[in-house]
C-alpha cells in the first residue's frame, strides 16, 4: 500500500582509515580518572560523517499541510502522518483513521531544489490542500504555495518566499545500480532530520504494472512522514525522491521506492513552466507478453506489448489498433517490454505522429497514429468562506463560516483561522483551527471577535475557545501592551 517515505543517513560514509595496529595505551591505576585514548582515525571518521549529514540535512525541509473538510473519500485523501497538536493535552489524542475529521493535518518532507525557494516533494501529500507550511533545517517557517502537482509521477513543486537557501546537489539517477549505497533524510512520524541508510535493491522497478515510473527500489527504512524526502548517493547527491513503501502494516517492511531524480527534475521543470505536465495520449492499455501468450497469438518472440484495451474515441481506436494486437516496434525501434512502449510514448509531444509495428492474425502490419494531448486533471479548489479579515493585535486572520460549513462541522457559530502569526502562533493556534468564543462571548462574525478583544484591557490577555479535530480547549493568549 502507498504510504509515505522518509530518508536518511546514519551509517558510515568515510572508511575506517588505515588498519595499522595502535600502540598499547599507557597503564592506568584503577583510581585513575584520565580519559581513555581515542583512535584518531575513529574521530576523523565520526567528524566526516557528522559533516556529511549536516551538509545534506540543510537542504531537507519538513512540510505540514491542512485540508479543510470537503466531501472527499478516503481514496482521494492520502494521509502520511497526522502530527501531534502543539497545545492543550485535551486536543492531542489523534482521531481514529476511520473518522472523517473536519480538518485533516499531515506531515511530509521535501528537498530544496533552488536557492530562491522552489522545493520538490510528493504530489500525494500536497494535492488538494488548503494550507502548507515549510520548516527549514535552521528552524525558520514559511507559508508555501503549490506550483503544480503531477499524480502520474507523484512529484509536486511548491514555493516559499525566501532567498539564499541551501539547494541540494542533484545527481544522475541513470548511473544508479543495484548494490549502491544510499541514504535518506526526512521526518518519519514527525522526527525531523532522521537519517537512514541502505542499498539500492533494484532499478527500473515498475509498481502495480502501470509502467509509468521506473522506481528505484531500496531497503532504506522509510516510514510515514517522509514522503517527498531526498534519496542521496554516497557523494551526497540527490538521486531520487522517496515516494512510497510496500507494506501490509502501514510501516516499513524492507521495501521502499523512490522516483528517479532525472524524471523528478523533468517533471518539476514542466510544473514550473505550465503548472502541469503536458503529455501525449494514445488511449490504449498494454500488458507484459509471456511465452504462453506469444504462442497463443502465433508470435514467435516474447518481446513486445500486448494490447488489452482500446478506449473509444481515442487516437488508438481511430488509427485501427485493436485488442489482442502485439505492438512490436515504435518508429522502427523494437519494443522489448510493454513498459518500454509506455515510457517511449510518454516522451512524445501532444500532436506527434508515430508508427506502430503490430503483429495481428499471423502477419505484421504498420499503423500510423497521431497522438493527442492528455486531458488536464482539474483539482478541487481550496474551500473559501465568506469574509476574510485581519485582527492584527493577535496575529490572526479569520474567516466567517457559511451556514453549509457550520452544518458540516456540526457547530452553530465560530470563526475559521486562515493564518496565525505572532503571539497567537506562539501559543499554538494554527491555520484551520476554529475559534468558538473569546472568554465567554460566543463568536459568529469577525466583528464579534474584534468587539470582545477590544473590551479587554491591553497587557492582560484573552482566553480563546479553540476547536481542533472536534476537540475543545481554551488557550490563553496575551494582548500586546499599549505602545508608549
Amino acid at each position: 500500500m502507498k504510504a509515505a517515505l522518509s530518508l536518511i543517513l546514519a551509517a558510515s560514509l568515510a572508511g575506517c582509515g588505515s588498519t595499522h595496529l595502535a600502540a598499547p595505551a599507557e597503564p592506568r591505576s584503577a583510581n585513575s580518572d584520565a580519559a581513555p585514548l581515542r583512535d584518531a582515525n575513529a574521530d576523523l571518521a565520526t567528524a566526516r560523517r557528522a559533516a556529511w549529514v549536516a551538509a545534506r540535512t540543510a537542504s531537507v525541509v519538513d512540510i505540514s499541510t491542512l485540508r479543510l473538510g470537503r466531501d472527499e473519500s478516503q481514496d482521494e485523501v492520502e494521509l502520511e502522518f497526522a502530527p501531534e497538536n502543539d497545545f492543550a493535552d485535551r486536543l492531542a489524542s489523534p482521531l481514529a483513521a476511520s473518522m472523517a475529521p473536519s480538518q485533516i493535518r499531515d506531515l511530509a518532507s521535501g528537498v530544496i531544489l533552488a536557492s530562491d525557494g522552489y522545493i520538490l516533494t510528493s504530489a500525494h501529500v500536497v494535492r488538494g490542500i488548503d494550507d502548507a507550511r515549510v520548516r527549514l533545517a535552521d528552524g525558520r517557517r514559511f507559508e508555501a504555495r503549490v506550483i503544480g502537482v503531477d499524480r502520474r509521477t507523484d512529484i509536486a513543486l511548491i514555493k516559499i518566499d525566501a532567498a539564499g537557501l541551501p539547494a541540494a546537489s542533484i545527481g544522475d539517477s541513470s548511473t544508479v545500480a543495484p548494490g549502491d549505497w544510499v541514504a535518506a533524510i526526512g521526518a518519519p512520524f514527525g522526527f525531523r532530520g532522521s537519517v537512514t541508510t541502505g542499498v539500492v535493491s533494484a532499478v527500473g522497478r515498475y509498481v502495480g504494472g502501470a509502467g509509468q515510473v521506473p522506481f528505484i527500489q531500496t531497503d532504506v527504512a522509510i516510514n510515514p512522514g517522509s514522503s517527498g524526502s531526498p534519496l542521496f548517493n554516497e557523494r551526497g547527491e540527490v538521486v531520487g525522491i522517496n515516494s512510497m513503501i510496500y507494506s501490509g502494516t502501514g510501516g516499513y517492511m524492507g521495501l521502499s521506492f523512490a522516483v528517479p531524480i532525472d524524471l523528478a527534475i523533468k517533471t518539476a521543470a514542466a510544473l514550473r513552466e505550465n503548472g502541469r505536465v503536458r503529455r501525449a495520449r494514445l488511449g490504449a492499455e498494454f500488458q507484459e507478453l509471456t511465452r504462453g501468450l506469444s504462442q497463443s497469438f502465433g508470435w514467435q518472440e516474447t518481446r513486445g506489448a500486448l494490447t488489452v484495451q482500446v478506449e473509444p474515441g481515442s487516437p488508438a481506436e481511430r488509427s485501427g489498433l485493436r485488442r489482442g494486437d502485439i505492438v512490436s516496434s515504435l518508429d522502427g525501434a523494437a519494443v522489448t517490454h510493454f513498459t518500454d512502449l509506455v515510457q517511449r510514448l510518454g516522451e512524445q509531444s501532444p500532436g506527434a505522429s508515430v508508427r506502430l509495428g503490430v503483429w495481428r492474425g499471423g502477419r505484421s502490419i504498420a499503423i500510423p497514429v497521431r497522438l493527442e494531448a492528455e486531458a488536464a486533471t482539474v483539482l478541487p479548489p481550496p474551500s473559501r468562506d465568506a469574509i476574510d479579515a485581519g485582527t492584527e493585535d493577535l496575529g490572526l486572520s479569520l474567516a466567517e463560516l457559511t451556514p453549509v460549513r457550520r452544518s458540516q462541522l456540526r457547530i452553530d457559530g465560530g470563526l475559521l483561522v486562515r493564518s496565525s502569526v505572532g503571539v497567537a502562533r506562539i501559543e499554538g493556534i494554527r491555520a484551520g483551527d476554529l475559534l468558538l468564543a473569546v472568554n465567554d462571548s460566543r463568536l459568529e462574525k469577525v466583528e464579534d471577535f474584534r468587539r470582545a478583544v477590544a473590551s479587554v484591557p491591553r497587557g492582560r490577555g484573552v482566553a480563546l475557545l479553540v476547536m481542533r479535530d472536534r476537540r475543545l480547549a481554551y488557550v490563553a493568549v496575551p494582548l500586546p501592551a499599549p505602545a508608549r
